[in-house]
């Protein structure tokens, strides 16, 4: 079984900062790439930022300057530091994983429960 746990998300003023933190485990081979998705209340799921097992990163227009994606590769594990957050970051995010569990086995993704992150103006 894999297992994708985050934790870090709560409720901040505009302005505010949050650190979301999202772990891997189980039978894991290698995790490729990371990343981060949110969904707003009546609203798809839409990316935000995405970091390969190198470091190369992608982000969300929105989220361009503000937030920043990291990783540790030997813990498995994918941060999102949020900064200058605004009333409409609030959604709950998501972590995803492209992983392998053994080695030659397909690539799969894999999704976090989800944490809720609420920006109050």
């Amino acid at each position: 079984q894999v297992q994708l746990v985050e934790s870090g998300g709560g409720l901040v003023q505009a302005g505010g900062s949050l650190r979301l933190s999202c772990a891997a485990s189980g039978s894991i081979f290698s995790v490729n790439t990371m990343g981060w998705y949110r969904q707003a209340p009546g609203k798809q799921r839409e990316l935000v930022a995405t970091i390969t097992r190198g470091g190369n990163t992608n982000y969300a227009d929105s989220v361009k300057g503000r937030f920043t994606i990291s990783r540790e590769n030997v813990k498995n594990t994918v941060y999102l530091q949020m900064n200058s957050l605004k009333p409409e970051d609030t959604a709950v995010y998501y972590c995803n994983a492209h992983l392998m569990r053994y080695m030659g086995s397909p690539e799969n993704t894999y999704w976090g429960q989800g944490t809720q992150v609420t920006v109050s103006s």
